[in-house]
């Protein structure tokens, strides 16, 4: 049995879907365990290309069951619209798809105070996605989410909605916003349950029953490290656990079950939104990276900020999440670049410092330590074979190995499946 997990080591959008789509080849479970449609996958596979917001990227293996485990949060017309798409195209998902009823579900309410919340804060905005996450999470610890299970039945779900839409109402008037009306909310969420219904089965019992029977089993992890609501840079952050730990309360995993723990980082550093970026590049370079690699956001479009490869970054996320292997994706992208950088430290006020020893005012502060290599100046697009590679790019990995101390186990060198080298 191998239960492997793979976690984002930057600030989201490693390419941890084209991973995740190569591995999933021969898991036959593949779990997702926390966060919500804020997270996009993109994977390009010969059915096409798809950017997986909710439903596991495993799905597209014919022979994996994927999973939507409680510690989700559930927009329930972008699950359908996922559901028709790959419907569409061919791929079977009824018997292979389940959502556990303990899914919250992200309500019109949450998407509306999303962004009133935001624009409120003006300058001190943090770039949230939009897609009511934040006020989704913020509802389940404080006692007044509505679950998945909840809107089986009518009954129970009206009056909880009542109740909700009491105190929401009074809030979006408040923000200068229309009221929400019941009979509207409900009409469209009994409808699109009716698309789900069968898919919705509590999935602890299927997930234990695979690891008794050594099944090997994947677990999708979205955002990355540093938009960790704890040791992210907060609140430039996501409102879930986005860490190895996260597995226990969003898929009732304990973490000593995972045999490999795989951090998945782009060979530069790429974020979306507000928030501290040490070895951001505002100038022709960054602009460079982002053309050369399509930096999107796959969920929200908007561009990305781009800069070096951070060790400090890295190395953090490796002793948090307890890295075993690491992936680099797109490192056909510094093809043309006649000389790379990589950040090996930081410092602040001459002295040499750590990611985790201030916060994020902190972090806007220090200077990176730029270490500078060769390019390669050549086209690796599609290189599979690791000897195949220039030797400046050999020592561009080798440098990264050297300095995080982890075994770099996967290179991707293109959009597609199958570019990928295997260490």
């Amino acid at each position: 049995m191998a239960l492997i997990i793979i976690i984002g080591a930057q600030w989201g959008d490693e390419g941890k879907g084209k991973i995740i789509d190569y591995l999933s080849k021969k898991s036959e479970y593949v779990i997702r365990f926390h966060g919500g449609n804020n997270a996009g996958h993109t994977v390009i596979n010969s059915y096409g290309k798809f950017t997986m917001h909710l439903i596991p990227s495993g799905i597209f293996n014919k022979s994996s069951k994927a999973i939507i485990a409680n510690g989700v949060v559930v927009d329930l017309e972008v699950l359908v619209e996922e559901i028709n798409t790959l419907e569409e195209h061919g791929i079977k998902v009824k018997n292979r798809l389940f959502i556990s009823p303990r899914c919250h579900l992200i309500m019109s309410y949450h998407k509306i105070l999303d962004l009133l919340l935001e624009k409120e804060k003006g300058s001190a905005k943090i770039g949230t996605t939009g897609r009511g996450i934040g006020p989704c999470y913020a509802d389940k610890v404080s006692y007044n989410g509505i679950r998945i299970g909840d809107l089986l039945d009518k009954k129970v779900f009206s009056e909880k909605l009542k109740i909700q839409l009491t105190i929401k109402n009074k809030i979006l008037q408040a923000l200068g916003a229309t009221m929400l009306s019941q009979k509207d909310i409900e009409k469209e969420l009994f409808s699109l349950l009716d698309k789900v219904r069968p898919f919705v089965i509590e999935p602890f019992s299927i997930i234990y029953s695979a690891l008794q029977n050594k099944k090997n089993i994947l677990l999708e992890g979205a955002q990355g490290t540093f938009l960790d609501n704890d040791w992210g840079t907060y609140p430039f952050v996501t409102a879930s656990t986005t860490l190895t730990g996260g597995t226990n309360a969003g898929a009732g995993i304990h973490p000593n079950q995972l045999s490999k723990i795989i951090g998945v980082a782009k060979a530069y550093t790429t974020r979306v939104g507000e928030g501290p970026f040490p070895t951001e590049l505002l100038d022709s370079t960054g602009e460079k990276i982002r053309t050369e690699g399509s930096e999107f956001g796959a969920t929200t479009g908007r561009p990305r900020r781009c800069g070096w490869f951070d060790i400090e970054l890295l190395k953090f996320a490796a002793k948090i999440n307890g890295f075993t292997e690491i992936a680099i994706t797109k490192l056909d992208i510094l093809d043309s670049f006649p000389e790379i950088k990589i950040a090996t430290h930081y410092t602040l006020n001459g002295k040499k410092v750590n990611y985790f020893d201030g916060d994020s005012n902190f972090l806007s502060k220090v200077k990176p330590v730029y270490k500078t290599l060769k390019g390669w100046k050549e086209s690796i697009k599609g290189i599979k074979k690791y000897k195949d590679l220039p030797l400046n790019a050999k020592n561009y990995l080798k440098e990264i190995e050297k300095l995080v101390g982890i075994k770099i186990k996967y290179i991707s060198t293109g959009v597609k499946r199958n570019e990928i080298i295997k260490t």
